[in-house]
């Protein structure tokens, strides 16, 4: 698969408390997160179907803090937007968490952004942005 960057567009179902491994644990409310990484690496936005997987309950491997969001019973992958052969991760974070709510401390190990996850209450309030930073989308 081609490398560039995509944005998770999540939906928690019931308010929960999430434990994101060594970061501890997350009160979440029931509302709508996105996540922003890349993969630029092997593979490439392959990446994506893997966290895919994941939600759907076909794995149970943590690599990546969303990994802990997305491994929750109350949590599915609604929609995913992807941008290939650019790095879009950190601008489309900082738009994100200047839209809705930043969750403080989680996807942005290896940059200066405080967060690559952001929270919403309504879908609208996180989809408008991801889909406006990024080429194409994919809905569940």
């Amino acid at each position: 698969m081609e490398p560039g960057s995509y944005t998770l567009l999540v939906e928690l179902a019931e308010p929960a408390t999430v434990e994101f491994g060594a970061r501890g644990a997350y009160d979440l409310d029931a509302g709508w997160y996105a996540y922003t990484g890349s993969a630029f690496g092997a593979g490439g936005l392959k990446r994506v179907e893997r966290h895919r997987g994941l939600a759907r309950g076909e794995s149970d491997a943590r690599h990546w803090h969303v990994d802990y969001l997305l491994g929750h019973p109350e949590s599915r992958v609604a929609a995913v937007y992807v941008t290939e052969h650019e790095d879009v991760e950190c601008e489309t974070a900082r738009a994100l968490n200047d839209a809705a709510r930043p969750i403080e401390g989680l996807g942005a190990s290896d940059c200066d952004c405080e967060t690559h996850l952001a929270y919403g209450a309504a879908r609208e309030t996180v989809e408008a942005v991801a889909a406006e930073r990024h080429d194409r989308s994919f809905q569940q």
